[in-house]
Protein backbone atom coordinates (compact mmCIF):
# COMPACT_ATOMS: atom_id res chain seq x y z
CA UNK A 1 0.00 0.00 0.00
CA UNK A 2 2.60 2.66 1.43
CA UNK A 3 4.34 1.70 -2.65
CA UNK A 4 1.42 3.55 -4.20
CA UNK A 5 0.74 6.15 -1.83
CA UNK A 6 2.35 9.91 -1.89
CA UNK A 7 5.62 10.33 0.27
CA UNK A 8 5.38 12.79 2.96
CA UNK A 9 8.24 13.69 5.51
CA UNK A 10 6.52 14.42 9.30
CA UNK A 11 8.44 16.13 12.09
CA UNK A 12 7.84 14.29 14.49
CA UNK A 13 8.96 15.76 18.11
CA UNK A 14 6.58 13.64 20.30
CA UNK A 15 4.11 16.01 21.30
CA UNK A 16 0.57 16.03 21.28
CA UNK A 17 0.69 18.29 18.11
CA UNK A 18 2.94 16.30 16.14
CA UNK A 19 1.48 13.32 16.84
CA UNK A 20 -1.92 14.78 15.25
CA UNK A 21 -0.40 16.11 12.57
CA UNK A 22 1.11 12.74 11.97
CA UNK A 23 -2.02 11.50 12.26
CA UNK A 24 -3.66 13.27 9.60
CA UNK A 25 -1.21 12.74 7.61
CA UNK A 26 -1.71 9.17 7.41
CA UNK A 27 -5.28 10.33 7.18
CA UNK A 28 -4.75 11.83 4.18
CA UNK A 29 -3.36 9.08 2.52
CA UNK A 30 0.62 9.72 2.85
CA UNK A 31 3.28 6.75 3.35
CA UNK A 32 4.77 8.68 6.28
CA UNK A 33 8.65 8.96 7.33
CA UNK A 34 8.53 10.42 10.22
CA UNK A 35 11.76 12.77 10.97
CA UNK A 36 12.79 13.59 15.10
CA UNK A 37 15.44 15.69 15.75
CA UNK A 38 16.98 14.35 18.86
CA UNK A 39 18.45 17.71 20.07
CA UNK A 40 19.87 17.07 23.36
CA UNK A 41 16.76 18.79 24.80
CA UNK A 42 16.70 18.20 28.86
CA UNK A 43 14.66 14.99 28.81
CA UNK A 44 14.63 11.94 26.57
CA UNK A 45 11.32 11.22 27.39
CA UNK A 46 9.66 13.61 24.04
CA UNK A 47 12.13 10.89 21.57
CA UNK A 48 10.92 7.72 23.08
CA UNK A 49 7.01 9.15 22.30
CA UNK A 50 8.32 9.69 19.08
CA UNK A 51 9.04 6.45 18.24
CA UNK A 52 6.03 4.59 19.62
CA UNK A 53 3.84 7.11 17.55
CA UNK A 54 5.64 6.35 14.85
CA UNK A 55 5.15 2.73 15.25
CA UNK A 56 1.78 3.27 15.68
CA UNK A 57 0.86 5.32 12.88
CA UNK A 58 2.87 2.78 10.61
CA UNK A 59 5.79 5.29 9.74
CA UNK A 60 7.77 3.79 6.32
CA UNK A 61 10.67 5.33 8.21
CA UNK A 62 11.50 6.68 11.05
CA UNK A 63 14.81 8.79 11.74
CA UNK A 64 16.06 10.33 14.87
CA UNK A 65 19.00 13.06 14.03
CA UNK A 66 21.25 13.74 16.71
CA UNK A 67 22.18 17.38 16.68
CA UNK A 68 23.58 18.52 19.78
CA UNK A 69 21.88 22.30 20.86
CA UNK A 70 23.45 22.52 23.79
CA UNK A 71 26.64 23.58 22.12
CA UNK A 72 25.18 26.39 21.82
CA UNK A 73 22.44 26.55 24.61
CA UNK A 74 20.76 29.77 24.87
CA UNK A 75 17.06 28.52 25.98
CA UNK A 76 15.71 26.26 29.03
CA UNK A 77 15.71 23.26 27.40
CA UNK A 78 19.05 23.23 26.23
CA UNK A 79 20.86 25.05 28.54
CA UNK A 80 21.40 25.68 32.54
CA UNK A 81 17.99 27.55 32.77
CA UNK A 82 15.87 26.83 35.11
CA UNK A 83 12.11 25.77 33.27
CA UNK A 84 9.57 28.85 34.88
CA UNK A 85 6.74 27.10 36.65
CA UNK A 86 4.60 30.13 37.73
CA UNK A 87 2.25 30.11 34.63
CA UNK A 88 2.30 31.27 31.28
CA UNK A 89 3.00 34.68 30.69
CA UNK A 90 2.71 36.69 27.44
CA UNK A 91 6.08 37.50 25.54
CA UNK A 92 8.42 34.81 23.93
CA UNK A 93 9.69 32.44 27.15
CA UNK A 94 12.84 31.37 28.23
CA UNK A 95 12.17 28.03 26.66
CA UNK A 96 12.32 29.03 23.11
CA UNK A 97 15.46 27.70 21.26
CA UNK A 98 16.69 29.81 19.09
CA UNK A 99 15.48 29.25 15.60
CA UNK A 100 14.39 25.43 16.16
CA UNK A 101 11.73 25.47 13.41
CA UNK A 102 13.56 27.41 11.32
CA UNK A 103 16.59 24.69 11.30
CA UNK A 104 14.56 21.74 12.37
CA UNK A 105 12.49 22.49 8.76
CA UNK A 106 15.53 22.56 6.87
CA UNK A 107 17.20 19.19 7.79
CA UNK A 108 13.28 17.83 7.05
CA UNK A 109 13.41 19.55 3.60
CA UNK A 110 16.58 18.20 2.91
CA UNK A 111 15.56 14.44 3.68
CA UNK A 112 11.78 15.71 1.78
CA UNK A 113 13.55 16.16 -1.71
CA UNK A 114 16.18 13.23 -1.00
CA UNK A 115 13.37 10.79 -0.85
CA UNK A 116 11.70 12.18 -3.63
CA UNK A 117 8.45 13.55 -1.05
CA UNK A 118 6.84 17.33 -1.67
CA UNK A 119 4.81 17.35 0.85
CA UNK A 120 6.31 18.05 4.73
CA UNK A 121 3.84 18.16 8.05
CA UNK A 122 4.40 20.06 11.13
CA UNK A 123 2.21 20.26 14.14
CA UNK A 124 3.14 24.52 14.95
CA UNK A 125 -0.40 25.67 15.73
CA UNK A 126 -0.41 29.77 16.87
CA UNK A 127 -3.15 30.01 19.17
CA UNK A 128 -2.98 28.40 21.88
CA UNK A 129 0.93 28.07 21.90
CA UNK A 130 4.01 29.92 23.99
CA UNK A 131 4.63 32.48 21.84
CA UNK A 132 7.12 31.16 19.76
CA UNK A 133 8.29 33.47 16.57
CA UNK A 134 8.56 30.05 14.44
CA UNK A 135 4.95 28.89 14.88
CA UNK A 136 3.52 31.67 13.37
CA UNK A 137 1.65 31.61 9.81
CA UNK A 138 4.43 34.10 8.14
CA UNK A 139 6.77 32.24 9.13
CA UNK A 140 5.63 29.02 7.62
CA UNK A 141 4.71 31.01 4.21
CA UNK A 142 8.13 32.23 4.12
CA UNK A 143 9.75 29.08 4.39
CA UNK A 144 7.71 27.28 1.66
CA UNK A 145 9.16 30.32 -0.51
CA UNK A 146 12.59 29.45 1.11
CA UNK A 147 12.12 26.02 0.00
CA UNK A 148 11.35 26.36 -3.18
CA UNK A 149 14.52 29.07 -4.30
CA UNK A 150 17.20 26.39 -2.12
CA UNK A 151 16.13 23.68 -3.55
CA UNK A 152 16.80 21.31 -7.09
CA UNK A 153 13.44 20.35 -7.55
CA UNK A 154 12.06 24.06 -6.46
CA UNK A 155 14.10 25.77 -9.07
CA UNK A 156 13.28 22.98 -11.20
CA UNK A 157 9.43 23.73 -10.96
CA UNK A 158 8.56 20.69 -8.46
CA UNK A 159 7.80 23.13 -5.38
CA UNK A 160 6.73 21.74 -1.80
CA UNK A 161 3.95 22.20 0.59
CA UNK A 162 4.57 22.34 3.99
CA UNK A 163 1.43 21.52 5.42
CA UNK A 164 0.10 22.92 8.86
CA UNK A 165 -3.11 21.48 9.95
CA UNK A 166 -3.46 22.42 13.27
CA UNK A 167 -2.09 26.17 12.20
CA UNK A 168 -4.74 28.17 13.79
CA UNK A 169 -6.48 25.49 16.46
CA UNK A 170 -6.39 25.61 20.38
CA UNK A 171 -5.41 22.57 22.15
CA UNK A 172 -8.94 21.75 22.87
CA UNK A 173 -9.78 20.75 19.11
CA UNK A 174 -6.28 19.38 19.19
CA UNK A 175 -7.01 17.38 21.66
CA UNK A 176 -10.43 16.42 20.30
CA UNK A 177 -8.90 15.40 16.59
CA UNK A 178 -6.33 12.95 18.67
CA UNK A 179 -9.80 11.33 19.96
CA UNK A 180 -11.10 11.10 16.11
CA UNK A 181 -8.30 9.71 15.21
CA UNK A 182 -7.96 7.16 18.04
CA UNK A 183 -4.53 8.02 18.98
CA UNK A 184 -3.96 8.02 22.50
CA UNK A 185 -2.98 11.04 24.52
CA UNK A 186 -0.23 9.35 26.98
CA UNK A 187 1.41 8.31 23.57
CA UNK A 188 2.92 11.65 23.31
CA UNK A 189 4.61 13.57 25.48
CA UNK A 190 4.27 17.74 26.13
CA UNK A 191 6.31 18.16 29.36
CA UNK A 192 9.10 20.16 29.59
CA UNK A 193 10.55 19.32 32.65
CA UNK A 194 9.58 15.93 34.20
CA UNK A 195 9.25 15.28 37.97
CA UNK A 196 12.84 12.69 38.93
CA UNK A 197 9.92 9.94 39.03
CA UNK A 198 9.45 10.59 35.29
CA UNK A 199 6.00 11.89 35.79
CA UNK A 200 4.90 15.27 33.68
CA UNK A 201 5.56 17.97 35.92
CA UNK A 202 2.42 19.40 35.06
CA UNK A 203 3.25 23.38 35.66
CA UNK A 204 5.55 24.15 32.72
CA UNK A 205 3.94 26.55 29.92
CA UNK A 206 3.15 23.40 28.01
CA UNK A 207 2.09 20.96 30.62
CA UNK A 208 -0.76 23.95 31.38
CA UNK A 209 -1.82 24.68 27.69
CA UNK A 210 -1.90 20.61 27.05
CA UNK A 211 -3.96 19.97 30.45
CA UNK A 212 -6.40 23.46 29.87
CA UNK A 213 -6.90 21.85 25.99
CA UNK A 214 -7.86 18.80 27.54
CA UNK A 215 -10.20 20.67 30.43
CA UNK A 216 -11.97 22.66 27.67
CA UNK A 217 -12.10 19.49 25.80
CA UNK A 218 -13.94 17.85 28.09
CA UNK A 219 -11.60 14.91 27.44
CA UNK A 220 -9.24 12.58 29.85
CA UNK A 221 -5.59 12.87 29.62
CA UNK A 222 -4.05 9.70 30.71
CA UNK A 223 -0.74 11.09 30.93
CA UNK A 224 0.77 10.75 34.57
CA UNK A 225 1.11 14.42 36.38
CA UNK A 226 3.01 15.40 39.33
CA UNK A 227 1.10 18.34 39.76
CA UNK A 228 -2.19 19.72 38.14
CA UNK A 229 -1.76 23.12 37.04
CA UNK A 230 -6.44 24.29 37.92
CA UNK A 231 -7.37 26.87 35.57
CA UNK A 232 -5.12 29.53 33.66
Amino acid sequence: MAGHSPRAVVLLSGGLDSMVAAGIARESGFAINALTIDYNQRHRKEIESARVIAAHIGAERHVVLPLDLTQFGGSALTDDIAVPKSGVEPGIPVTYVPARNLVFLSLTLAWAEAIGAHDIFIGVNALDYSGYPDCRPDFIKSFTETARLATRDGVEGKPFTIHTPLQFWGKAQIAKEAARLDLAPEMSWSCYDPAEDGRACGLCDSCRLRQKGFREAGLVDRTPYAARSGTD
